[in-house]
């Protein structure tokens, strides 16, 4: 093992997949200088900036993957992802399917998102579950550096357009990565708290906000099991109605704003498949629907913290629904 950021996670896996499989390139805007020891092993063909213009990266990308490459592109912030939704969305997205199978695209978009940074509501806007919402396309935000890295890895091999979404505020965020990792199956969630009476669902940063106020509920004496979905779509649905089956309880906790979002889906899901292992309604915790402030006090505010999980939860074990 080996401690590492999810900054350094992300070039770990884009080493070795590139030295496994000389398709692999990664360009994108600043990619040659914010990794710089990938342009010294791989050289500039490989590894190559870019102007600022993302519609024309993304579709260069997926010209790219149907040629038969394996592109990696950095559009540096996810609001910005609106400049390459044609190319996204209803290239790289459906041209699988209108072509019969006959093109692939393996290419992955990186984009960072969420609070953090204090960069203000044009570079810090959720949209996540916009492109969950879109045919053809997977979907990961990680958590952890490891996550990141076996993520990354099955990204590169996958097939189909997968876009990583990298939390602002974890980038710098440190953890264990063994040196050997393999990569992770998109699509599957991991428990990381087990728990028998509330189920918390998140994903990216609002993982440890969970982790957090599990431990400040089972001080209280509530148990509370913590599921990271590590992956939007596809989407770990058994993982979820297996724990809910169990606790009888579910909030979700995201960052992005509510209407629509990921929390919305999960809620149905679970309204839908297992409303009769529930004793209290599901809950939802979100980021509100407003642009993001770029001050970083008011950027806290603006996401879920632990206090207001440890009360959501409460509010579910201490005065359960009744008929």
């Amino acid at each position: 093992m080996t401690t590492m950021t999810v900054n350094d996670a992300i070039s770990a896996a884009l080493a070795e997949e590139m030295r496994l499989d000389p398709t692999v390139m990664i360009f994108g805007e600043g990619v040659a200088t914010k990794r710089h020891d990938l342009l010294s092993e791989f050289g500039s063909a490989r590894v190559r900036n870019t102007p600022l213009a993302e519609g024309i990266i993304a579709g260069t990308a997926a010209g790219a993957a149907a040629t038969g490459l394996r592109p990696v592109v950095d559009l540096l912030f996810a609001p910005f992802l609106c400049y390459a939704m044609d190319e996204i969305v209803n290239s790289a997205g459906k041209l699988r399917y209108i072509s019969g199978g006959q093109f692939k695209f393996p290419m992955v978009v990186l984009a960072m998102t969420g609070a953090g940074w204090g960069v203000g509501a044009q570079h810090n806007h959720n949209v996540e579950s916009w492109f969950v919402h879109s045919p053809g396309l997977k979907i990961v935000m990680p958590s952890t550096p490891a996550d990141f890295k076996g993520l990354m890895k099955s990204a590169i091999r996958d097939d189909n357009p997968v876009l990583v979404f990298a939390d602002i505020a974890l980038g710098y965020s440190a953890g264990e990565v063994a040196e050997d990792a393999e990569a992770i199956p998109l699509g599957k969630a991991a428990v990381r708290r087990e728990g028998r009476d509330v189920t918390l669902v998140s994903y990216a940063k609002t993982v440890g906000t969970c982790m957090a106020a599990a431990d400040t509920l089972a001080a209280a004496g509530i148990d509370a099991e913590v599921i990271d979905l590590r992956s939007l779509k596809p989407l770990d649905e058994d993982a979820i109605l297996r724990s809910v089956a169990k606790t009888g309880r579910l909030v979700v906790v995201h960052e992005a704003s509510r209407l629509c979002g990921v929390g919305a889906e999960i809620a149905a899901l679970v309204a839908e498949k297992a409303f009769a292992s529930l004793r209290a309604p599901v809950l939802r915790l979100t980021g509100p629907d407003a642009p993001a402030p770029a001050s970083f006090p008011l950027e806290q505010a603006f996401v879920p913290q632990g206090d207001a999980v440890v009360a959501a939860v409460r509010s579910l074990v201490t005065e359960p629904a009744t008929a």
